[in-house]
């Protein structure tokens, strides 16, 4: 067996429509494509979205609210969780690339630290935004928030 005589298997390959090759063929005089019209001519492609004529989806379906372009989401990590990490990797400090590491938050997340749960440990913790309930856990522990 070589390249040379490889052929696809039998009935996988179709011949295409001949269209407009004359009457005898059933595909001649207009083939296939009606007469008159948008469709008929040379050249046409339908617009996306177009749906015959009928108001499409696009425009039927009302829309409201906007996006706010200048918004900031932010990937929000408790301080229940900076503590299991801190007591699972015996860590004082934590920053964007600890939290990474771990698996929390991807490279492109802004971070901000949530307040919920309790933290017992003195850390020393950087991210680009913290909640107020958040500062004053960590302070209170006399550890320190520092916005990146």
């Amino acid at each position: 067996m070589n390249l040379s005589n490889l052929t696809p298997a039998k009935g996988s390959v179709k011949k295409g429509k001949r269209l407009g090759r004359g009457q005898g063929s059933g595909k001649g005089g207009t083939s296939t494509k009606g007469h008159k019209g948008h469709q008929s001519r040379s050249g046409y492609k339908r617009k996306i979205g177009f749906e015959g004529g009928q108001m499409p989806l696009q425009r039927r379906v009302p829309k409201f609210g906007f996006n706010n372009l200048n918004r900031m989401a932010y990937k929000a990590i408790n301080l229940s969780t900076l503590q299991t990490l801190a007591e699972s990797k015996k860590l004082d400090a934590i920053d964007v690339n600890t939290l990474i590491e771990a698996g929390l938050v991807s490279k492109k997340d802004k971070i901000k630290i949530l307040g919920n749960g309790k933290l017992t440990q003195k850390l020393e913790v950087k991210a680009h935004a913290f909640s107020k309930s958040a500062i004053a856990a960590i302070e209170s522990v006399k550890g320190s928030a520092i916005k990146i």
